[in-house]
């Protein structure tokens, strides 16, 4: 398309104007390197390392990177140079993987830096080893089997959990509701997902997750940041504002329950122009409601979660000490017994499950009684809490980047299939393609990190300048987007 190939002629010229620069800088250092002192006669010492990257440099090497890295997405999954083999599940495939992933996340366990509740060591954990379970389940083709499935649905609500968590937790805390910090997460969250909606010619819908996130953030910032702003330092000087919080919470919950039994609504929001391009999804937002109205209560329950825990917090209700049960011995044996019979019950219940249509309906108000039970699990006995898996962590910390990446480079046919770069070994196919995803996830999430620290910098004169300039390239592909409409038209 059009627009693809603008993107190829973008990313050709950063690898050349790279290319250029570099060259340039080196041929400099090394002839300010070796500099000779001509009144004494002796060799004048180089610094030890060459000089920073400039700016422009910086920009254009992560292009360059990003180039190369997107030319491998289009030969996997757009181009006919590597095949494709469909999915064929068993128990096996999805089990033993299971197994072995856990016990090498066990192996890796260390010592937390701190003990707090859902630290951050604690989530970036959680969001590993449920990533890798998900990545398991998408390869081994296991959503026709209704058990998993619903475990897995589970699994995505955590992390919508976690979305509500910690973005009430930040703006609770610390009372910032600036644009850096909006354009700053909005920048991160969504940037590979444009891009590979450029390059692979994909809806943005396609990547739901991704929509998903934004769209809870930007209702989460809105609740919050909307008068009366409502933040810990002012209610802790009066608690008729902790009333006014839960007054906002209700509104938000309100809301939620409105829109999601109210398809003709919902859609009208969502099909006006240009939030239409955003959400559609072969010409339709059905998908998007889906999607929305399936985790519809979670974010709210872990925004409702975080203010409870700040509270007993700040009233020290609560004992966060190395090796300290979260309670008295009685009540968090208590509170340990009920969760685990709680977690058993949905796993029973979801084990059982007979019609994935009727389990969905039910899904999005039980699915937090797991979340919860496998949270306090995890953080009333103080010896559990004080330790985390490295493992799972690291992959914790490129989670998105994993869940957007396997569409093309893992998976393949738009995940419909498995990317095949060793026809014959199927075992050995997976291991490397395993091994180049992982690799280009961990290098793209270091090119966002790098990325977001040019595009959305902290001085607000120069990001308005940017946020025009975004807003100047998004109007420019709406307007090459409708031109390469009607040419197919």
């Amino acid at each position: 398309t059009l627009i693809q190939k603008l993107a190829f002629c973008f990313f050709t010229f950063s690898i050349l104007g790279y290319l250029i620069i570099s060259v340039i800088h080196r041929n400099h250092y090394r002839k300010n390197k070796s500099c000779t002192d001509l009144e004494s006669g002796e060799e004048k010492k180089p610094a030890s390392n060459p000089p920073h990257l400039s700016t422009l440099e910086m920009l254009l090497h992560s292009f360059c990177k990003l180039g190369l890295i997107m030319t491998y997405f289009y030969l996997c999954d757009r181009a006919d140079l590597f095949m494709k083999e469909n999915k064929f599940y068993t128990h096996s495939s999805f089990f033993i993987p299971i197994i072995y992933i856990l016990v090498l996340g066990v192996f890796y366990t260390e010592n937390t830096k701190e003990t707090k509740v859902l630290n951050r060591e604690q989530t970036d954990e959680w969001k590993g080893w449920m990533q890798l379970v998900i990545l398991i389940y998408h390869i081994s083709g296991a959503s026709t089997f209704l058990p998993v499935y619903m475990h897995i649905r589970v699994l995505v609500a955590a992390y919508l959990f976690q979305t509500g968590y910690g973005h009430f937790s930040y703006f609770w805390i610390k009372g910032d509701f600036g644009v850096y910090r909006v354009c700053q997460v909005l920048f991160r969250l969504n940037f590979l997902v444009v891009v590979l909606c450029i390059v692979m010619d994909r809806p943005y819908q396609f990547y739901y997750f991704v929509p998903l996130v934004t769209v809870w953030f930007m209702i989460i910032y809105a609740t919050l940041a909307l008068w009366p702003q409502i933040v810990q330092k002012k209610a802790n000087g009066n608690c008729l504002w902790h009333l006014g919080l839960l007054l906002k919470l209700i509104c938000l919950l309100t809301c939620i329950y409105f829109l999601s039994y109210s398809q003709g609504a919902f859609e009208k929001i969502f099909s006006f122009w240009p939030l239409s391009k955003c959400f559609e999804l072969n010409g339709t937002v059905y998908e998007w409601w889906f999607r929305w109205k399936l985790d519809r209560y979670v974010v709210f329950h872990g925004m409702l979660f975080a203010f409870i825990y700040l509270a007993l917090q700040k009233h020290q209700m609560i004992s966060e000490g190395k090796g300290d049960p979260l309670f008295s011995t009685r009540v968090s044996n208590v509170l340990l017994f009920i969760s685990v019979v709680s977690f058993l019950t949905y796993s029973i219940w979801a084990s059982s499950c007979k019609n994935k249509t009727e389990c969905n309906e039910l899904h999005p108000s039980v699915s937090v009684v797991q979340i919860l039970a496998f949270i306090l699990i995890r953080n009333i006995p103080g010896y559990v809490r004080s330790v985390y898996s490295s493992f799972f962590a690291w992959f914790g910390r490129i989670s998105l980047e994993l869940f957007i990446c396997q569409y093309h480079i893992w998976l393949a046919a738009d995940t419909k299939g498995i990317l095949v770069l060793i026809p014959g070994y199927p075992m050995f196919n997976v291991l490397v393609s395993t091994f180049i995803f992982v690799c280009v996830a961990h290098e793209i999430s270091q090119i966002t990190n790098d990325l977001a620290q040019i595009m959305v910098p902290k001085d607000n004169s120069t990001l308005l300048k940017r946020l025009l300039c975004i807003a100047g390239f998004f109007s420019g592909l709406l307007l090459f987007s409708a031109v390469q409409d009607q040419s197919r038209h």
